[in-house]
């Protein structure tokens, strides 16, 4: 039976951590995600779980505590946010290609510099390629369902990757929300007990975790983490077909919002969406057919999926919370772009970096964005396809 209650997005992150009753955590405070060890530790100090929670020097050493608890043979947890995640950098690597199934909760605040505490994507897309799934949520429902199940994707024996469950800070994080939480049988039987193959205190199969990795072995390890995030895809699908059934939420990739007969559309991640939604209940009003995707999975990258969705529309506005600073649009931009190459009608498809270091996102923006999207589908081609949203002139 749900369980109705008010919380956090930290909070309810937390509440799952002390559901599924990890074995290890690594914890060093940063805003805004000092929340969730903080909640935690006092499920520790209460006896509500059997973690054993270490308090570290730095976040670096926050991912280095998980990765060799992990490697032992335990359930590694940690949160971050920010110049955290940055400072983990090198770790994250090593986690990811020692295949250690260690769960993150990224609370996403702005990178550094210049130093700023609110929201965007800076932190999470800047680590997008250094072998981590990645999910995203739009409010704190999704927060709380997608970190329970995380374990289950990352720990699958085709998958065994670390997985970043990641959500907006202050937006969501500290936000109180209703949210419908499960019962903790139901959390605890649906992720199940951690059963890895192999790990350091087997004594039957003596090993060694992270070794250096000469010119003959390491392009075909590589090659292994290359296909275990091909083969998460599937596994994601198949997580979230068992969470329905414990739920009634139904999870995918990403979230299709009035696109069936869509001939304008939105691509976005995170709580702008709910933003966006209204937006296109709007111009539906007026007689547009606007529709929006709201990505949730962004590693693996749902390429084909997304070209499929959008393969019927003339135009999309592609929403950026970070900038690669590559000279020509943000990650998702890139990625979306790259996956409709295959078309044989392309979409026209436009990109705004929007929201950095907590800038509001309003209806009005987005309507903006919407509104050049049409004149775009009557043109066939923007007149540039790379844009900053909401910037003071």
């Amino acid at each position: 039976m749900a369980i109705r209650e008010r919380m956090s997005g930290n909070e309810a992150v937390a509440y799952a951590m002390r559901q599924i009753d990890p074995d290890v955590m690594g914890a060093f405070p940063i805003t805004p995600s000092t929340e969730i060890p903080q909640y935690f530790s006092q499920y520790v100090a209460n006896g509500q779980v059997h973690t054993e929670f270490v308090a570290v020097e730095s976040e670096h050493s926050a991912m280095s505590c998980c990765i060799g608890a992990q490697a032992a043979g335990g359930r590694a947890v940690t949160a971050t946010s920010s110049a955290g995640l940055a400072l983990m950098w090198e770790m994250l690597y090593v986690a990811a290609s020692s295949r250690l199934p260690i769960t993150l909760s990224c609370v996403n605040r702005a990178l550094s510099g210049p130093i700023n505490i609110n929201n965007d994507h800076s932190d999470s897309m800047g680590a997008r390629d250094s072998g981590w799934i990645q999910l995203y949520a739009e409010n704190n429902q999704e927060a709380y369902d997608n970190f329970c199940m995380a374990m289950r994707i990352g720990e699958h024996k085709d998958v065994r990757l670390p997985v970043m469950c990641c959500q907006d800070g202050f937006i969501t994080s500290h936000a109180i929300e209703n949210i419908e939480l499960l019962e903790d049988e139901i959390v605890k039987n649906f992720v199940g007990k951690y059963e890895p193959e192999n790990y350091l205190l087997k004594k039957e199969n003596p090993l060694s975790v992270g070794p250096y990795d000469t010119v003959a072995y390491y392009m075909e390890h590589k090659k292994q983490q290359a296909e275990a995030m091909k083969n998460a895809k599937a596994v994601i699908l198949e997580v979230a077909k068992d969470f329905e059934k414990i739920s009634a939420r139904k999870y995918s990739f990403f979230e299709e919002y009035k696109m069936d007969d869509a001939e304008v559309a939105m691509v976005i991640i995170g709580s702008s969406a709910g933003t966006a939604k209204a937006v296109v209940d709007s111009l539906r009003e007026e007689g547009i057919k606007a529709g929006l995707i709201k990505i949730r999975v962004f590693r693996p990258f749902p390429a084909s999926e997304i070209a499929k969705a959008l393969a019927h529309v003339k135009a999309a506005a592609i929403m950026d919370k970070a900038d690669s600073f590559s000279g020509c649009g943000g990650p998702l931009f890139a990625e979306v772009r790259s996956a409709c190459y295959g078309l044989d009608s392309k979409p026209v498809l436009v990109n705004y970096i929007y929201g950095l270091g907590g800038r509001d996102v309003v209806t009005t923006d987005l309507k903006k964005a919407f509104n050049k999207l049409l004149e775009y589908a009557k043109k066939g081609a923007p007149e540039e396809t790379y844009y900053h949203l909401g910037v003071r002139e």
